[in-house]
């Protein structure tokens, strides 16, 4: 299920703010910070992010048009801010909702799996990891 673009532009404008004073600190959300492809700006997108084994992967609820998705696949890096921690990422890639499933550590599967996003997912390497 995708979000109607009328509930992203809400959220973009209203929610998106107060969520991101939270978003860092809450399970299962994180501020992806990502700069612009064509005005440079730098943004804080609040999202729904999992853990994998060497990195995150995130849930794509507005399409594959949204703006924070091709920011970060356009400049192929971002930086995630997650309960407390700043986490660089690195590679990102755009696979089926499934397929990033599975790699998805087994504590947060079944939440990850609950929500109605089902077109996409990004698995983003931190870029710690050699994997």
């Amino acid at each position: 299920m995708r979000m109607p673009r009328r509930i992203a532009e809400f959220n973009k404008r209203v929610t998106n703010p107060a969520a991101r004073t939270i978003s860092p600190w809450l399970p299962n959300l994180g501020t992806l910070e990502h700069v612009g492809r064509k005005s440079g700006k730098r943004y804080r997108t609040p999202l729904l992010v999992f853990k994998t084994e060497d990195g995150f992967a995130v849930l794509v609820g507005y399409g594959l048009q949204t703006d924070w998705l091709k920011n970060v696949l356009a400049s192929g890096l971002t930086v995630l801010r997650k309960r407390g921690r700043v986490v660089a990422l690195v590679n990102p890639r755009v696979v089926s909702k499934a397929e990033a499933a599975a790699l998805v550590v087994p504590g947060s599967r079944l939440l990850y799996r609950a929500f109605p996003y089902n077109e996409a997912a990004v698995l983003m390497t931190s870029a710690g990891s050699s994997g």
